[in-house]
This record gives C-alpha cells, sequence and structure tokens, in this order.
C-alpha cells in the first residue's frame, strides 16, 4: 500500500468500518478513497446516520478501520500500536464535538489543560500556553469561570481553544456548530476561518448544514450510506 504524496495531510485508501449486530452486517463506511492537502478545509456533508461520523472517528484514530489504511502525514493510524495513537491524538490532531464535553467541575483554564497535562508539557510552560489558545477564541479573560457559567457559544469556543492548546497541525470537528444558534455558530465558523487562513491548519469538518460547507469550505465531499459519492473539486 503507499503512502500519501508530499502535500497530503491526510489519505484514506479504500477503508471500510463495518459493525456486525447479529448476523446483520453495518457498513458504516464502505470503501472510501479520500485525500486531503495541507492547509485545505474539507466540510464531509451527509445525512444523520450517513457515516460521515464514523469516517472523522477513522481519522481522528479513535476507531480501527475494518480494512484499509489511514495515513496521516505520511503514517499509517492502522498500523500504530495504543500508545503512539494517543500520543498522535495529543500531539498531531485537535479534536472539536458538538457536545462540548467540557469537565464541569474545572475553570475554563483547567479545561484547556488538560490536554497539555496527558501530554506531560511542563508545568512551567503549561499557563502560557492555555492564555495563547484563550486568546485566539476570544476567552482570555474567563480563565476562572466554570462551564456553567458560559453560554453554548462560549462553551464551544473553549472547546476550540483546548484543541488548539497542543498546537495541532490537523483539526477535527464534527458537528461544531450543532448545538448553537445560527449567529454563533457562525462566530465559531469565522474562527475556523481565521485558524486556517492564519495559522494554515488542515480541517475537517463533519456537517450537515449545506449552507455552511458552500460558505466556508475549500472543498465538500457527499457521504451517503457509507460511501463517498460526490468529492469536490478544490475551490
Amino acid at each position: 500500500m503507499t503512502t500519501p504524496q508530499d502535500g497530503h495531510a491526510i489519505r484514506a485508501e479504500h477503508v471500510s468500518r463495518h459493525f456486525e449486530m447479529g448476523e446483520t452486517v453495518i457498513r458504516a463506511v464502505d470503501d472510501i478513497t479520500l485525500e486531503v492537502v495541507r492547509g485545505e478545509f474539507l466540510a464531509l456533508l451527509g445525512a444523520s446516520g450517513s457515516g460521515k461520523s464514523t469516517l472523522l472517528n477513522l481519522l481522528a484514530g479513535l476507531d480501527r478501520p475494518t480494512s484499509g489504511a489511514v495515513f496521516v502525514e505520511s503514517r499509517n493510524l492502522a498500523e500504530m500500536s495504543p500508545l503512539e495513537l494517543a500520543r498522535y491524538r495529543s500531539r498531531t490532531v485537535g479534536m472539536v464535538f458538538q457536545a462540548f464535553n467540557l469537565l464541569p467541575r474545572m475553570t475554563l483554564e483547567e479545561n484547556v489543560e488538560l490536554p497539555l497535562r496527558l501530554a506531560e508539557i511542563d508545568r512551567a510552560e503549561r499557563h502560557a500556553r492555555v492564555r495563547e489558545a484563550l486568546e485566539c477564541v476570544g476567552l482570555a479573560g474567563r480563565l476562572a469561570h466554570r462551564p456553567s457559567e458560559l453560554s453554548g457559544g462560549e462553551q464551544q469556543r473553549a472547546a476550540l481553544a483546548r484543541a488548539l492548546v497542543n498546537r495541532p497541525s490537523i483539526l477535527l470537528a464534527d458537528e461544531p456548530t450543532g448545538n448553537l444558534d445560527s449567529k454563533t455558530g457562525l462566530e465559531v465558523m469565522n474562527l475556523l476561518d481565521e485558524f486556517k487562513r492564519g495559522l494554515g491548519m488542515t480541517i475537517v469538518m463533519v456537517t450537515h448544514e449545506a449552507p455552511l460547507a458552500d460558505r466556508y469550505a475549500d472543498r465538500i465531499a457527499v457521504v451517503a450510506d457509507g460511501k463517498l459519492v460526490k468529492d469536490g473539486v478544490r475551490q
């Protein structure tokens, strides 16, 4: 199996993820080949149950493919040990989900700092990194607040700061605007666009909202019934 050519941040080669339920096989992802260029903003568009979130989990190393391979920056995730995958998730990719997944008893500073602790970053460096990430999302003044004291939009921005704090080269976002009103959703999308333009970050975003994908993504890939049914031309 080949490795991705230079310029590709991600390459999925004939990737499938099947689940067995009794005698029934669910083909959540079914023989998908997909490339993402470094610095590209790719939107994975599809209805609920289409397989787009399962595909994102494979790119994140949260799940392993039934067959095929996922290369990220020329490394095959399928060949990594659990420890190597954990390091990949803490150093190479940042992840944002529809649910903000902030720990309610921790302050905003503590929530954003958590990935740095897991990555064993020196304590002396952590505070500056947390402030830098929170400044990127406009929350530097809310360090001591707990999630319950933040609005939904602020919680999602905090989740973005947590994803950014390890300075990943790739951001994977699963319906990041799904729990937000349209105005706040646009604010979050503008932040993602800033990360792409200002930091050169590669972004793969799962969404069912075609207007957002049309407005912000360089390219749109459409997933249906576990298959890649359309892969748009890079704008």
